[in-house]
């Protein structure tokens, strides 16, 4: 019997970091009219981690790194050759005009993931 739930509980757990990792969709926030908006870096996450624009329109990303992690030092927008070193404890202005389409944004090792969307 506790063979059984310890397969049923690992099983739960692989079904929960699939989710957490590939499967969750947070909820968008859009850009304000001054063009600025908080991008929290903390815990293991970007927050918002979806984020949606303009296309073609120059928006401010204030990137403020919280978690000490070395794997949060950077800020990698691979699609659009942006690479921005983020310090602790320091508001980070990232400004950039954004192509239509869907721009993924990471750590460099891509643990920590947002997306950013301008349409």
């Amino acid at each position: 019997m506790s063979m059984l739930l310890i397969n049923a509980l690992g099983a739960a757990l692989i079904c929960f970091i699939v989710w957490w990792f590939w499967l969750a969709t947070p909820k968008a926030q859009r850009a304000l009219a001054s063009g600025v908006i908080d991008v929290l870096v903390d815990g293991g996450v970007y927050t918002p981690a979806r984020i949606e624009v303009a296309a073609g329109q120059p928006v401010t990303l204030r990137f403020l790194r919280k978690d000490p992690s070395p794997c949060a030092e950077q800020v990698v927008f691979a699609d659009l050759g942006i690479s921005q070193e983020l310090v602790l404890n320091t508001p980070h202005d990232l400004t950039l005009t954004p192509p239509p389409g869907s721009h993924e944004f990471t750590c460099q090792m891509a643990m920590y993931r947002g997306t950013l969307i301008a349409r």
